[in-house]
């Protein structure tokens, strides 16, 4: 009876034991399984670190599969902030043409309007009348005012300011998606994004000084 009893409790431990060592393989497969199927392989962090073969970014599809993959990532991502660099100058330099389009605009209707104005001078009384030092000298100090708060003003046509809401457009999408990269936290791809930068402003960031030696800052930032 006692040897009954012991061989009974034997079977059930081994049994129970059993049991346990199954689902626990089970539970691992379905937790290997899920990892799989969210990240597809992937070697993804939220810390800091320098993977490179298996690494994916932004989404699935663009996964490091080689060294070369890789190395082809990082050139990329170097062109991509170079090539942000240029729209904001490509920005900087259209700005810059509807200011001078809209000066010589204003120009040409001032310089008619005194053409005019001494046409009808000279045919009224055969000589233009002076204006009093008095008056030139108060208009003369409240238009140099007027041009001390805001220098010149200049509304763009609804074409030009679409193309300018275009380029913005470029600019902004480009600076997230950078960000977007910087947020895996790779090294290597932080590291790129520094060097695009550097290239991307010494290139094409030589025309943000102005006269007077200040920095003039346009675009906008990456994050």
């Amino acid at each position: 009876m006692n040897m009954d009893n012991m061989d009974m409790a034997t079977t059930t431990a081994a049994m129970d034991a059993t049991m346990t060592g199954m689902g626990t393989a089970a539970a691992a497969t379905t937790s290997a399984a899920m990892s799989m199927s969210m990240g597809g392989g992937c070697k993804i962090s939220m810390l800091w670190n320098w993977y490179t073969v298996n690494s994916c970014f932004i989404s699935s599809t663009w996964k490091v599969s080689s060294e070369g993959i890789f190395a082809l990532s990082c050139i990329g991502v170097i062109l991509l902030v170079i090539a942000l660099e240029l729209v904001r100058r490509i920005q900087r330099e259209y700005d810059r043409h509807i200011i001078r389009h809209a000066a010589v605009l204003t120009s040409c209707v001032e310089e008619s309007t005194q053409i005019g104005a001494r046409k009808l001078a000279e045919d009224g009384s055969g000589s233009v009348s002076p204006v009093p030092n008095r008056i030139g000298g108060l208009n003369a100090a409240s238009s140099r005012f007027a041009r001390f708060l805001r220098p010149f003003n200049v509304r763009p046509t609804m074409i030009q300011q679409m193309v300018r809401g275009l380029l913005y457009m470029v600019q902004f999408g480009a600076a997230y998606f950078v960000m977007l990269l910087a947020m895996y936290y790779n090294g290597y791809i932080i590291i790129c994004i520094l060097i695009g930068a550097f290239l991307g402003f010494t290139l094409f960031g030589y025309d943000n000084l102005a006269p007077g030696g200040s920095h003039q800052e346009t675009g906008t930032s990456c994050c």
